[in-house]
């Protein structure tokens, strides 16, 4: 268990809280996912420049890790628990929501300046079905990340 050595930060979405959302609100399934570093700062300074182009920013952090979402704690970037070098899951990838074809586009922009290698630019993907919408990057510690944007005009 990590011990708390410095102060919690949390910033929940104001509207959720006037909302009074619950996480049992929203359509994700998800609770949330955490990626491991072996860089945190560098790690750190790629997603604060990604994640706000999909609408995300830090929700919570202390030391040794940040969480990112847009009114709950969805992604969390840190260092191991466990103390051992992070490393990448083969077949793994984190895919992020995109409002818009737009959004997707400045994702993979972003991240490229901030340090990702191209796995996929942004575009349709037959394959993943019409509505379908994306890009793939691996971020600097070289996990799988997507956008992903769902036209449902497009649904059949």
């Amino acid at each position: 268990m990590r011990q708390q050595t410095g102060p919690l930060v949390l910033e929940l979405n104001k509207p959720a809280i006037e909302e009074k959302l619950t996480m049992v609100d929203m359509p994700s399934i998800i609770s949330h996912i955490s990626i491991g570093t072996n860089d945190f700062d560098r790690a750190i300074a790629f997603y604060d420049k990604v994640m706000p182009t999909i609408g995300c920013k830090r929700i919570f952090e202390h030391p040794g890790a940040v969480a990112y979402g847009k009114m709950f704690p969805e992604f969390w970037v840190q260092r191991p628990i466990d103390g051992q070098a992070a490393s990448v899951g083969n077949g793994t990838h984190f895919g992020f929501i995109a409002a818009t074809k737009e959004q997707v586009h400045a994702f993979y922009d972003a991240a490229i300046a901030a340090g990702a290698t191209g796995d996929g630019e942004p575009g349709e993907r037959p394959q993943y079905g019409a509505p379908y919408y994306g890009c793939f990057v691996r971020d600097p510690d070289g996990h799988k990340i997507e956008a992903a944007f769902w036209d449902v005009s497009k649904a059949g």
